[in-house]
C-alpha cells in the first residue's frame, strides 16, 4: 500500500512540475513527497500545515490556517494544491486560490469531491481536481 500511496504522489508531482512554476501546498502534514519532488524539478515550493509543519529541505515551510490564511505569504503562488484535506477544507482553499489569482489542484481520498467535483484531471491513472483556474 505504501508503494501505492508513493506512486501517486509521483504522478502529482509530475503533472505540477509540467504546469507550474511558484506553488504552495496547503495541509502538508507529514508527507512532504509532492512538495520534494516538485522542489527536485526546480518549482518554488512553499508548505503550511495547522502545525507546525517539520522543516524539508528547499521547502519553505510555515504553520498557517486555511480557514484564515496569512494571504501576503502566498503572494506570487500560480498554484495552491493540497493531497488528501478533509472535504470541510476546499470552500476555504477555494476562496484562497481565488484571492491569489491562481489554480486550485486538488486530489481527494477515494471517490470524496466538493460538489461538483470541478474540472477533472487525469495524470498517469490519478485523478485531480481543479476547482479554481488562474485569472489571465
Amino acid at each position: 500500500m505504501a508503494s501505492e500511496y508513493k506512486r501517486i504522489e509521483g504522478c502529482i508531482a509530475e503533472y505540477i512540475a509540467r504546469n507550474y512554476r511558484d506553488v504552495v501546498e496547503v495541509g502538508i502534514g507529514r508527507n512532504p513527497d509532492v512538495a520534494v519532488r516538485c522542489c527536485q524539478a526546480g518549482l518554488r515550493v512553499r508548505a503550511t500545515d495547522i502545525r507546525d509543519p517539520a522543516p524539508v529541505v528547499g521547502v519553505e515551510t510555515r504553520r498557517d490556517d486555511v480557514f484564515s490564511p496569512d494571504l501576503p505569504w502566498y503572494v506570487g503562488a500560480d498554484l495552491v494544491y493540497a493531497v488528501r484535506p478533509g472535504v470541510e477544507m476546499v470552500p476555504s482553499l477555494i476562496a484562497l486560490a481565488q484571492a491569489l489569482g491562481c489554480d486550485l489542484l486538488v486530489y481527494h481520498l477515494g471517490d470524496e469531491v466538493y460538489l461538483d467535483g470541478g474540472e477533472r484531471i487525469e495524470c498517469g491513472g490519478v485523478r485531480l481536481h481543479r476547482y479554481c483556474r488562474a485569472l489571465k
